[in-house]
């Protein structure tokens, strides 16, 4: 979409992100002078992140511990924001402000995402959408991102599925485009050159469609519901 608005129509694309209960902007991602002069193909890979905190709002990011991971642009954990506008409380509702915020009044935003050293933030996924396979983390965005290439899929989604050995495997629900012939094998083989091979979904099921939310996002608890008693084949 950027490189379509940016090199097609001559429009400048800024990627801001946040949420509601950041009020609702925590960062953009725009490009200093340095980046600026990157060749567009890098311009475009940065401008795809979700940037650096705008005025006023701080990042931070934490492993399962708690502790602070550097902003090595590698290292992943969860997200926390705090500034004077993200929200401190959840009207009453103690139990909720208490999961939400830490002791410091750090809120987490339940995303996982890595911050590289120019202080530019990119999210990997939800932490209860990531799929933990033999103890390490494989993103369901990036994996569903990458099999919405293909051009026969017009929707995909990815969540975890029981594996015996490693725990959770990838599972890819699919819904062709209408007219498509496209079998998961193919599938497979088009995810192949762009993720590690241990990233690769153990399965691809196709569906007439996928649950979504009133504002469209797709509905991953109804998935997992679903195909919650699923074997995989490598099972």
């Amino acid at each position: 979409m950027i490189r379509a608005f940016e090199i097609e129509h001559g429009i400048k694309v800024l990627h801001g992100w946040g949420m509601t209960e950041m009020s609702p902007v925590g960062s953009v991602c725009s490009l200093n002078a340095a980046r600026d002069r990157l060749p567009v193909e890098e311009r475009h890979r940065i401008k795809q992140k979700q940037g650096h905190a705008i005025w006023g709002v701080e990042f931070k990011i934490v492993d399962e511990a708690g502790r602070r991971l550097p902003h090595d642009g590698r290292s992943a954990g969860v997200l926390f924001v705090r500034g004077p506008w993200i929200v401190s409380a959840y009207f009453r509702n103690q139990e909720a402000s208490e999961r939400a915020l830490d002791a410091e009044g750090w809120f987490s935003t339940g995303d996982v995402a890595t911050i590289d050293p120019a202080g530019t933030m990119e999210i990997a996924d939800r932490a209860k959408d990531i799929i933990r396979s033999g103890g390490e983390s494989i993103s369901s965005i990036t994996l569903e991102n990458a099999a919405v290439g293909h051009p026969g899929l017009a929707e995909a989604a990815v969540i975890a599925a029981a594996h015996p050995k490693w725990g959770e495997r990838p599972l890819l629900v699919a819904v062709r485009r209408p007219g498509a012939v496209v079998e998961a094998a193919e599938i497979i083989e088009f995810l192949r050159p762009q993720v590690a091979k241990w990233w690769l979904p153990d399965a691809v099921e196709f569906v007439d469609e996928l649950p979504h939310t009133a504002t469209g996002k797709v509905q991953k608890s109804v998935l997992r519901e679903r195909f919650r008693d699923y074997r995989l084949p490598t099972a």
